[in-house]
């Protein structure tokens, strides 16, 4: 099988890799149809993670085998496989089990390849009327939607977005449907470009007064988004973690504690809205792909990927 491996931080094309074998009852081999590249990806490459394995955790694509239910079917998953036994798996928290797999990230082979297995548990069916090209965000649209899950966000709240990248423009579109006043911070003309065309107003960094937002949304992954994002607040404003950060980020503790900052950090998302968002149309999700690549040219993608201004790039077996 053909696939991209990652070892030691480097990401090599294969064509020996083994076939995914069903483990459990309830696992399906998947046919992959079209998978995303996304900033994690690039981020395991340069070590947030150690993994040793296929990469890639966004993903469409139909059951070959697996429960007969299945079997057919136009899938897309949820890539955290847990035990289902644990005290968090009952308590509802299945993926913050300490045993859980995590697609192309932790102990489980990932979707940049032919083929993939996952457990039907994780499995949400693609409605006939979404587009491969569609369906592919649903892993990320979902970690957008996340956040209405774990912050109370109101249409009346200034809402500030730092960061306009892969997540970035995702976030804006759903952030831009609850709220009205949404301002992005961007740099690229290109990318502001694309968020004005969903009614967000973008700025630069310089133009962002101190102390005015609500809620501030950080997804650029560095310290001087998050020292932004934290300096826009309002007192008792929230401030909402979407990015993992290399090593360890400073933040200022003091201004958190005396204006009763809230901070709550938000991941994995619902995939069961993020599927019926993307049935419902208008979100403009295909103008977010750069470019296209065959998985054996899967190298050239990643390069692609890492560009400037270049927000998803998908890889596809045809």
């Amino acid at each position: 099988m053909r696939g991209i491996w990652l070892e030691d931080g480097k990401a090599a094309v294969r064509d020996d890799l083994p076939e995914p074998r069903p483990a459990r009852d309830d696992d399906c081999v998947i046919r992959v149809a079209k998978a995303g590249i996304c900033s994690t990806d690039l981020a395991m490459m340069a070590g947030l993670y150690p993994f040793t394995g296929v990469m890639g955790h966004e993903f469409v694509g139909r059951v070959e085998t697996g429960p007969a239910d299945w079997v057919g079917k136009r899938v897309v998953g949820e890539i955290n496989v847990a035990c289902g036994a644990c005290d968090r798996c009952r308590a509802g928290l299945e993926k913050h089990c300490g045993q859980r797999t995590t697609l192309g990230i932790h102990d489980r082979d990932g979707v940049f390849a032919e083929r993939v297995v996952l457990p039907a548990a994780n499995l949400h069916a693609v409605p006939d009327g979404v587009a491969d090209e569609v369906a592919v965000f649903a892993e990320p649209l979902a970690a957008a939607l996340e956040i209405f899950e774990r912050a109370d966000i109101r249409p009346e709240h200034r809402v500030l977005l730092v960061g306009a990248g892969k997540l970035g423009q995702l976030i804006a579109r759903v952030l831009a449907r609850r709220c009205p006043d949404l301002t992005v911070i961007v740099r690229a003309p290109a990318k502001a470009a694309r968020l004005e065309a969903i009614g967000a107003r973008t700025v630069r960094a310089d133009e962002i007064a101190s102390e005015v937002f609500d809620v501030a949304v950080e997804c650029t992954g560095n310290e001087q988004g998050l020292e932004l994002a934290l300096a826009a607040l309002r007192p008792q404003g929230t401030l909402v973690l979407k990015s993992t950060f290399p090593g360890r980020a400073r933040v200022d503790l003091t201004r958190i504690v005396v204006e009763e900052i809230t901070v709550i950090g938000s991941r994995c998302g619902p995939f069961d809205k993020a599927v019926a968002l993307m049935a419902e149309g208008g979100l403009a999700l295909e103008p977010l792909i750069d470019a296209r690549y065959p998985v054996a040219e899967g190298l050239t993608a990643l390069e692609k990927s890492r560009a400037p201004g270049v927000l998803k790039v998908l890889l596809e077996n045809h």
